[in-house]
């Protein structure tokens, strides 16, 4: 998975900083030139879901989510494993729901097109499904590790 963390924060910063300077050329044509672009709108709220979402797949990547292990610090390892395992499926479950409906949103939204640049809302709307699988991979794999330390125990 390497790769593939490297090409979620590549894609993430190069999509970032697009944003930003699209957002400043953006103010500069309709306060300095009395030009708008009139196609940011939509560029940037493309931009900004696709961000969202990679970084979602980034943070589970590096174990950032928010939690608050006031409970499960004080467990032993196999009480934390246990606690981690089935917070993982609750997660991935919910997930998944999600994203299938996300699916089926985008399946039905391919052919409406966004008003200025008439782009397919479908790659608006398919940036959640495609969040919550790779935040689906990255669990997966945590599951593997949590389930490992609760046959292990404690060493």
């Amino acid at each position: 998975m390497g790769l593939l963390s490297r090409l979620s924060s590549l894609f993430a910063g190069t999509a970032l900083a697009a944003l930003v300077l699209m957002t400043i050329g953006s103010v500069v044509a309709r306060y300095v030139f009395a030009a708008p672009f009139h196609w940011t709108e939509e560029i940037s709220g493309l931009l900004m879901i696709w961000i969202i979402m990679i970084g979602a797949i980034t943070t589970e990547r590096d174990d950032q989510h928010l939690c608050i292990p006031v409970l499960t610090d004080h467990l032993p390892l196999r009480g934390r494993a246990f606690i981690a395992l089935v917070t993982g499926l609750l997660s991935i479950a919910v997930l998944g729901y999600c994203g299938f409906l996300g699916f089926n949103l985008a399946m039905n939204s391919q052919y409406k097109l966004t008003g200025v640049l008439q782009i397919s809302w479908f790659w608006i709307d398919i940036a959640f499904p495609f969040g919550a699988a790779g935040i689906i991979l990255f669990l997966l794999a945590k599951l593997v590790r949590d389930t490992r330390d609760l046959v292990k125990g404690e060493k």
